[in-house]
């Protein structure tokens, strides 16, 4: 008996049939990019202009460079000429030849009042101080607070007090408490900084996260051991990354009160900068705000350096990324081969 054949439409269903393309044996090859182009004729962005994306190494110096360039072609152009033929006249902004000019008599040895490196070295003497005792009181207040709520709840009034007072509104505190010697420079960047040294240390015990403590809990530890064995080394690479900018900011702070400056000598940048503004020696202002960056940049840089040798177990990665810290390691590997020679 004869099967009953089954019925065979003439047209396929258009759903059911097969591109032309899908039959042949390069529709599962990848189309070049120059074909991948939408509709509309939109090009993929370039890697380097994605949202929040890794750029190239080459390409952040390069950016940077051009920055610095277009500063300076802006100095040079806003300055460029004589007299009225000046955007800006010379008690405004100094030319670049007449800041280039003014440069050797900053760097003469022999006049130490106005001497760009001994004034610099005299500031970054005070910051140092002042920021040292700082951290002395700041940071076992901030642990303590950070680890036990009732010591936090006690600084709480204090430390909202000292973030939130200007800086400015303490110059006659210390000038009256202190008078006009080394002391009041000292104390006016302790009074400055301790109250976000005690925050940020505050903050950074904070973030430790609950089951580090709960382990070493379940591991029989004590509360001070917890305290010192877990929460404080944790806490530590957040803290230092905060004094890093902190320190900066306290160079810039000490200058307010370097306005004064009794006996002879280097009296700091601060009472540098108040000689040129009442001399009307603009060249030496311009020189001086050129300097406090460069400084600023290599302090930050020496102390990256030091955070990412004292806690290689979280920026390790991050550190091997940094000329500043690649250099280091060789001149640390330079300096043991010649004591081992």
């Amino acid at each position: 008996m004869p099967e009953p054949s089954e019925p065979w439409p003439d047209k396929l269903n258009p759903t059911e049939q097969s591109s032309p393309a899908a039959d042949t044996p390069d529709s599962h090859v990848a189309q070049p990019a120059s074909k991948m182009v939408g509709a509309a004729g939109h090009v993929p962005r370039l890697k380097f202009f994605g949202l929040r994306s890794e750029i190239p190494r080459w390409l952040m110096i390069t950016a940077g460079c051009l920055s610095v360039t277009l500063c300076a072609v802006l100095w040079w152009w806003t300055t460029l000429g004589s007299g009225e033929e000046r955007i800006l006249g010379h008690n405004q902004l100094p030319s670049v030849a007449e800041t280039w000019e003014r440069l050797p008599e900053v760097l003469d040895s022999e006049s130490p009042e106005r001497h760009i490196w001994d004034n610099t070295a005299v500031s970054l003497k005070r910051v140092i101080i002042g920021f040292s005792l700082a951290l002395l009181v700041g940071i076992p207040i901030g642990i303590a607070a950070g680890c036990f709520p009732l010591i936090g709840s006690f600084f709480a009034p204090l430390v909202l007090f000292g973030r939130n007072i200007p800086i400015a509104a303490l110059i006659p505190l210390v000038l009256a408490l202190f008078g006009t010697d080394e002391m009041q420079k000292y104390m006016f960047i302790f009074i400055a900084c301790v109250a976000f040294i005690i925050a940020d240390t505050i903050d950074a015990v904070s973030e430790v996260a609950q089951r580090y403590v709960e382990t070493a809990l379940t591991l029989g530890a004590s509360r001070l051991q917890i305290v010192f064995k877990v929460l404080v080394p944790l806490a530590m690479p957040m803290v230092f990354n905060s004094l890093r900018v902190l320190f900066g900011l306290a160079f810039g702070y000490i200058m307010l009160v370097e306005f004064m400056h009794e006996g002879e000598g280097a009296g700091g940048l601060g009472f540098l900068l108040n000689i040129a503004r009442r001399r009307s020696m603009t060249e030496y202002t311009m020189i001086i705000i050129l300097t406090i960056p460069l400084v600023a940049f290599v302090i930050d840089q020496l102390l990256y350096v030091a955070q990412c040798w004292l806690f290689r177990w979280k920026y390790g990665q991050e550190a091997e990324r940094s000329t500043a810290f690649r250099v280091s390691r060789w001149v640390l590997r330079l300096f043991w081969k010649r004591e081992a020679a």
